[in-house]
């Protein structure tokens, strides 16, 4: 296996500046890009720019030194264009653009994969925000392989290039396939041999055989992992040959530690809600995590969550030092 460039996927509502250090704690991820900024028609004050990417304030990098990029979405080329250039001002190494979303009210108002049955939009947006942004920094783009089908893949993606994204991010799937497996690897491959611009895969890499079952299939080095992620928080290490996945054990470590973070103005709900966010994806990877998130779904205070984890990680040191000591 090619050891590949790692991008934390950029998941609306789920993976947040907070999570963005967590992940970015263990290594192996090269770059992470931010959830999606939406823009209408007006050039947004420097402040949202802040919420959504409080890296900024650290030459726009998580506090382990892994640079995030700021990412996009809308419709209005002149309008992205206006803001790409705010965001870079701000400290973004580069813009990332969205064309890959796959929420219904984001598309309902134009926005996210439904433009993936519009190229010449795609291609507009592309060259508007390329034109305006500094060429020693690069525009980037995500999207899906379609929307209904997959039958304007090759277009959309030659219509981004055309438009000068200097890499494209392909999520193996349409929006009509959502998140079911499987990921249509090897359509990626299909379109790299009508673009010269570099393809990164995403979708369904959960383990080191899989990436590299990925690489293979749609002849990219480089992959982007999101929900992967998640489920193992170390999996981009994992994938490099850098760790060995982490135990649950290790992840209730983890979580323990994400209890020091919280948001201004959530009213104490920010990690009881994140904690059981989180352990809908961990369940896939640790089978403890289905038991404890039935113990802990009516949470809501963050000291009770706090004690239940306490208490799971105690249970389970007990017994990895059980089994040492037999």
């Amino acid at each position: 296996m090619i050891k590949p460039q790692i991008t934390l996927a950029p998941m609306e509502g789920v993976i947040d500046h907070l999570m963005r250090q967590m992940l970015t704690s263990f290594g192996g991820i090269d770059l992470c890009v931010t959830e999606f900024i939406r823009i209408v028609d007006q050039k947004l004050p420097e402040r949202v720019f802040y919420r959504y990417c409080p890296e900024l304030y650290n030459g726009c990098k998580t506090p382990s030194g892994t640079p995030v990029r700021i990412q996009l979405l809308g419709q209005d080329p002149d309008w992205l264009a206006e803001n790409a250039v705010v965001a870079t001002r701000l400290g973004s190494p580069g813009i990332d653009l969205n064309f890959g979303c796959p929420a219904k009210a984001v598309n309902k108002s134009r926005g996210g994969a439904i433009l993936l049955k519009e190229p010449d939009t795609l291609y507009r947006i592309a060259k508007a925000v390329r034109a305006a942004v500094d060429s020693n920094l690069p525009v980037t783009a995500k999207m899906r392989l379609g929307f209904d089908d997959s039958s304007l893949a090759i277009e959309n993606a030659q219509a981004l290039s055309e438009g000068g994204v200097s890499e494209i991010a392909i999520h193996a799937r349409t929006k009509s396939d959502g998140y079911k497996p499987p990921a249509y690897w090897e359509q990626i491959k299909s379109i790299s041999q009508h673009v010269d611009t570099p393809l990164i895969a995403n979708g369904e890499i959960w383990n080191p055989e899989q990436a590299n079952l990925c690489q293979q299939r749609s002849g990219c080095t480089n992959l982007m992992i999101g929900r992967g992620a998640l489920a193992l928080p170390n999996l981009a290490a994992w994938i490099k040959g850098d760790q060995e996945p982490l135990l649950w054990v290790d992840v209730l470590s983890l979580l323990i530690s994400y209890s020091k973070h919280e948001i201004e103005g959530d009213k104490g709900l920010y990690y009881s809600n994140r904690v059981k966010q989180w352990m809908v994806y961990l369940k896939m990877t640790y089978p403890q995590a289905e038991s404890f998130f039935r113990a802990i779904r009516t949470i809501k205070k963050t000291d009770e969550m706090l004690s239940a984890i306490h208490l799971e990680h105690h249970l389970h040191s007990n017994i990895a030092q059980s089994l040492v000591l037999s």
